[in-house]
Parts: structure tokens; C-alpha cells; sequence
């Protein structure tokens, strides 16, 4: 059990210090939770005030269903706590969820009827597995904004965020936090491919539902992605994983 723990906090943290360096983050918010191995009903979260590029696995809280820190030398951010206690309770319970405003997704949530296109390979990664949710209540301080976000997830792994950013789900933060990537390039494309101002060139839906097949396929990579960049922060900012 403390083996899986420790490898829990290691592998959210290296997705935390990854995120920053592929430029997802914003300043100290969002956040990235996991559930705890073998503790459904607690979970690991990034704490207030700290910076994802400094993050260590010791850093990571372990919080219950209430908000309590169980584990931990740092607080739980409240909206953090709201979003991802009531995603995590969601229809599909995912094990792992990744709260962000990175720049092209948060990009797509700003305008009216702004959907992810099936236009690139990329996106069908996507294919039928992302929901919108098109009203904005404003920060995310209560219970109540929780449950209501997380409903909008509907069962789908993607959660678009009117006038806000996206939430990504997965069964390990190494399937979460590869979708997360790529969910990223995929919206990067379609605005720089909408800014030339032609029209987006929509692949078939039996194309696109054969391909999202075909990418779901491909999860090998995402553990093979995440390793890969253990070994680079091993490699260049030693000592990142000790406590």
C-alpha cells in the first residue's frame, strides 16, 4: 500500500512539473487529483499556493470526501476541492482528473458553440468522448457548482468549460495526463487552422469513429510518454522526486 502511495505521488508529480513545461498551467492554480491506491474515498491533490514547476511528491496532499487533509504539510485550494471530490464521485468515477486553462482548449471555450472539430488526427483521439458544458456560474466556491460541473461530464473522459478551460479524465494519470497533451496540440491546430479564415475540412464520421477506435488502441504510448519523462527531470533536476 505505501509502495502504490509513493508511486501515486510520483507520477502526479512528474505530470504536474510536465505540465508546466508544455505550457499548460497558470501561474499556482489548477489542479491535478488522483484517487488514493486502495482508498476510494480519498484522494491526492496539488495544494494552494505552490508553483507546478516545484512540485515534489511529498508536496501532494491526501484529502478525504470532506476536504480534510489527511496527509500533508500544505492547504487544499477550495475550488480544487469542490471540482475534482464531485468529478471524481461522477458516473464514471475516473481514478484520475486534470483541471486546466491551457491556452488553445481554454481558446475554444470562448466562443459561441465552440466545439473540438474532427479535422486533425489528433482530435479523433477525441471522437465521442467529450462533453460541453455551455453555462459559466462563475469560480467554482461551493458544492452545489461542483455537483453541476461534474453531471455536465455525462459519462464522457472530456469536459469542456464554458469561458473557463477543460477538465480531462482517466483511469491513470498516465492515460490523463497523455490525453491531456494532446487535447492541447489538437486545439492548438484547429485555431491557428480556423484563423486562416477557410473553412475546417471535417473528416467522415466513419473515418473519425474508426480512427478514435484506432487511438484507443495506442494507450501503450501514454505509459511510454510518462516514463519518458521521468528519465528527462531524473536526468535534469535530480532529486525532483524525494520528498
Amino acid at each position: 500500500m505505501t509502495d502504490a502511495l509513493t508511486q501515486a505521488r510520483i507520477d502526479l508529480a512528474v505530470a504536474l512539473r510536465w505540465a508546466h513545461r508544455y505550457g499548460l498551467g497558470e501561474g499556482v492554480c489548477n489542479h491535478f487529483s488522483l484517487v488514493a491506491p486502495g482508498q476510494q474515498a480519498r484522494f491526492l491533490i496539488n495544494p494552494l499556493g505552490l508553483h507546478w514547476s516545484e512540485m515534489t511528491p511529498g508536496d501532494l496532499l491526501l484529502v478525504d470526501s470532506a476536504g480534510e487533509v489527511i496527509e500533508g504539510r500544505h492547504a487544499v485550494e477550495p475550488t480544487a476541492f469542490h471540482i475534482h471530490s464531485r468529478v471524481h464521485r461522477s458516473r464514471r468515477a475516473p481514478h484520475c482528473v486534470m483541471h486546466t486553462h491551457m491556452p488553445f482548449a481554454t481558446a475554444l471555450t470562448l466562443l459561441e458553440g465552440g466545439r473540438l472539430e474532427p479535422a486533425s488526427q489528433n482530435a479523433l483521439r477525441f471522437y465521442g468522448r467529450v462533453a460541453y458544458d455551455e453555462e459559466y456560474n462563475g469560480l467554482s466556491l461551493d458544492a452545489a457548482e461542483g455537483e453541476r460541473i461534474a453531471a455536465r461530464l455525462n459519462g464522457t473522459d472530456i469536459l469542456f468549460l464554458q469561458h473557463h478551460g477543460v477538465i480531462v479524465t482517466g483511469e491513470s494519470v498516465a492515460n490523463a495526463f497523455d490525453d491531456l497533451y494532446y487535447l492541447e496540440r489538437a486545439c492548438m491546430v484547429q485555431v491557428l487552422a480556423q484563423g486562416s479564415g477557410k473553412l475546417l475540412k471535417r473528416v467522415p464520421h466513419h473515418v473519425a469513429a474508426a480512427a478514435a477506435k484506432q487511438w484507443a488502441g495506442e494507450r501503450q504510448q501514454s505509459t511510454l510518454h510518462l516514463a519518458s519523462l521521468k528519465r528527462i527531470l531524473d536526468r535534469e533536476e535530480p532529486g525532483w522526486s524525494v520528498a
